[in-house]
């Protein structure tokens, strides 16, 4: 049987001329552009060790430039964890192949066969003290050619930075204040502009007195386009005193009612839905139920809450626009953008500055329409857009609502012989770039408007929207999963990090955790006894190891597990927590295991781990959109918490290291997992399950009434 013919790393078969990937400059130095952006994930140092693995330089010499249209690959968009899975083989694949052909080059200049050459920090060295460079031989290599799919990349085993921990490449700007961000940054002749958003909900500007917004000092222009208002001032106080005097003036309609926010279960089941089958298993052999267990969770609407709300930058030159934004696709942004301008892509250039880190579809992508639009208005001055925190937790894309119904069958032996998972929630995904309509915010209210989108998932095949690891990794006899995505959508929503498998894996792990404690069996022997996979088994067994699972039982204090393989493709985690239930939670300690394959930058995948607990403890403890029927009203820190740093707790991670399987990403993997130990570790110190998030006083008394 013939072995089948080689394929190029999906990333690199999108993009497979070299010369977009790799690079060498006149400085000496080897430039890498990558079509994935730094997000705060610490990307851009993995790619650079991976380069300079591959290609033999000292990872000084690696210059990584940030993603443009102009010019880097078209990887898509920066999401899903999938960064190292795609853009990792790919500039690996991409590096081995420039590697193979300056070794032809350089055995043909010095006459010595390539397996006698060695390349060491970009000198190419062979018997006899022969040698020569990667940069003396640019003019005799041309990489405008497409990449070979044979071409071997180097051994794990003979990498000498990837699987060691490498400083963050993007550190030094931050520590010593150099403008990388977005917010910081600045263009010659540079205006500010502020756009006028209404309170109500699906409000439609009807009428606009612009006559005290045009005596504000520093004003340059007032921008109107059908529902879309805005202005261009001087300066930043300008723009926003100009708003000020506009919003004054505006006459709004009357808005579409809201869900009610403390029924959100009745209101998912009640809307019309897409009902997809997601997977479906059938026992071999039919034993009758002696109970079955029908437990539902929620989870409720939850906010991007950057640190910094989105910004951007954009320049009109005649018919062209330059566009600055951190957007997380800029190929997909500028697919929006043309269809809005009914301009060719050509005429779009996008490029990525580092913004606060957004975790899925926040507001990068409207804020770039935003500036783009009141540019057209500046004369060819470059326009700078911010939001502010209300517009970004009033107005960007929220995570989806989620209800969750798990029902298990259980014999005479409370072991599981059937389980049925159903889930309600909107769909959770409406990036741009991926549709016939604009899913930008602007493009619903300009004149010749387009409709709102409504949020779809992503295929199973892709991990899944609101169905994402609903299908449970453990060995159950006979399941069926069904994802409802409505087909209503009152509250915008898109992709927040992780999709629907925070929710998801909080209800699995909660009802197996209930389970076992029905069984009288240690939670995490009842999760090894029912996992085949042994990479599953063996970070479970790490995180007990790592923990001294279990510790003595002592009043007031409660220790819980979760685990998930993140999309059932990606990285596995477990999680155990520690928490204090003497008044409020407080989650003191977080232990964790991953396995991720092969761990380019250990210290990075820490890092990941660590932010993803602690991001998945904030969501479990605080996080919550409020709204009425007319208006969202988280629009500050105050209505809407997050974890302060004197909550935060421990968080300690064990890599399971497996050099010889290729890498995976680790930036979401944690949250699932955190969730389900948090409150699994509240039944343990209290007694009392929640089932709806955020696990708050109010919901503990709640659960302890019902279970009175």
């Amino acid at each position: 049987m013939t072995s089948p013919a080689p394929k190029l790393p999906i990333s690199l078969a999108a993009n497979p001329r070299l010369s977009s990937w790799v690079r060498f400059t006149d400085e000496g130095r080897v430039a890498i552009s990558p079509g994935k952006v730094e997000i705060g994930q610490g990307i851009v140092t993995a790619l650079a060790q991976i380069a300079a693995d591959e290609l033999d330089v000292d990872i000084s010499k690696v210059e990584m430039i940030r993603t443009s249209t102009a010019a880097s690959p078209n990887e898509g968009v920066t999401s899903g964890s999938l960064s190292i899975q795609q853009s990792g083989r790919a500039l690996r694949h991409a590096c081995a192949d420039v590697r193979q052909r300056f070794l032809a080059a350089a055995s043909e200049r010095l006459d010595v066969d390539a397996s006698l050459l060695n390349i060491d920090d970009g000198t190419i060295s062979g018997p006899g003290n022969v040698r020569t460079s990667y940069w003396e031989l640019t003019g005799d290599v041309s990489l405008d050619h497409d990449a070979t799919p044979g071409a071997i990349a180097k051994s794990a085993a003979t990498r000498a930075v990837t699987g060691h921990a490498v400083p963050r490449v993007d550190i030094p700007d931050k520590v010593f204040a150099r403008p990388r961000f977005i917010h910081d940054a600045s263009l010659p002749g540079l205006l500010h502009g502020r756009v006028l958003r209404p309170d109500l909900s699906g409000a439609q500007l009807i009428a606009l007195d612009e006559e005290a917004a045009r005596a504000v000092p520093g004003l340059v222009a007032i921008v109107r386009d059908g529902g879309f208002a805005g202005v261009i001032a001087d300066s930043e106080a300008a723009a926003e005193a100009a708003l000020t005097a506009l919003r004054k003036g505006a006459a709004w309609s009357a808005g579409e009612p809201l869900p009610d926010e403390d029924h959100l279960a009745d209101f998912l089941r009640s809307q019309p839905v897409e009902t997809t089958v997601i997977d479906t298993r059938t026992a071999a052999s039919t034993k009758k139920a002696a109970r079955t267990l029908r437990r539902q969770y929620t989870r409720p609407y939850i906010a991007h809450a950057s640190i910094a709300p989105s910004c951007a930058m954009a320049q009109w030159d005649g018919e062209r626009v330059h566009v600055w934004t951190h957007s997380q696709g800029v190929y997909l942004l500028r697919a929006d953008l043309a269809i809005v301008l009914k301009l060719p892509a050509e005429s779009i250039v996008v490029e990525h500055m580092q913004g606060a880190g957004c975790y899925g579809h926040n507001a990068a992508d409207d804020v770039a329409l935003d500036a783009v639009l009141l540019a057209k208005a500046a004369g060819g001055r470059p326009v700078r857009v911010q939001w502010s925190r209300h517009d970004e937790m009033a107005h960007a894309p929220f995570g989806a609502a989620m209800a969750i119904e798990v029902e298990a069958d259980l014999d005479a032996d409370n072991e599981i012989i059937g389980w049925r998972h159903d889930i309600w929630s909107n769909g959770h995904a409406a990036r741009p770039g991926r549709a016939a309509q604009p899913a930008l915010l602007a493009a619903t209210e300009i004149e010749n408007h387009y409709p709102r989108m409504v949020s779809t998932n992503p295929p199973a095949a892709n991990g899944g929207g609101g169905d994402r690891n609903s299908v449970p990794l453990y060995d159950l006899p006979a399941l069926t999963i069904t994802s409802h995505r409505l087909l209503t959508m009152p509250v915008r929503t898109s992709a927040l990090r992780t999709l629907g498998a925070q929710g998801n894996v909080f209800a699995i792990e909660s009802l197996l955790d209930e389970i076992a404690e029905l069984r009288g069996e240690d939670p995490i022997a009842f999760r090894l006894r029912n996992l085949n996979d042994e990479r599953a088994r063996e970070v479970v067994r790490a995180a007990a190891r790592r923990a001294q699972w279990k510790p003595q039982k002592q009043p007031g204090v409660g220790h819980g597990v979760g685990f998930a393989r993140y999309k059932n493709t990606g990285a596995y985690c477990a999680a155990i927590a520690e928490i204090e239930g003497t008044d409020d939670i407080r989650v003191k300690r977080l232990t964790l295991a991953v396995d991720v394959g092969e761990a380019i930058n250990p210290d990075g995948v820490v890092n990941q781990i660590e932010g993803g607990a602690i991001q998945a403890t904030s969501w479990v403890l605080k996080e919550r959109v409020r709204f009425d029927q007319t208006h969202i009203t988280s629009t500050s820190w105050t209505d809407y918490p997050i974890l302060t740093f004197s909550e935060v707790p421990a968080v300690d991670v064990e890599i399971v290291q497996r050099p010889e399987i290729e890498p995976v990403g680790a930036g979401e993997a944690a949250h699932g997992p955190v969730t389900a130990a948090i409150a699994n570790a509240v039944f343990d110190c209290l007694g009392v399950r929640v089932r709806d998030l955020p696990i708050t006083r109010d919901r503990i008394i709640a659960a302890m009434e019902l279970a009175s």
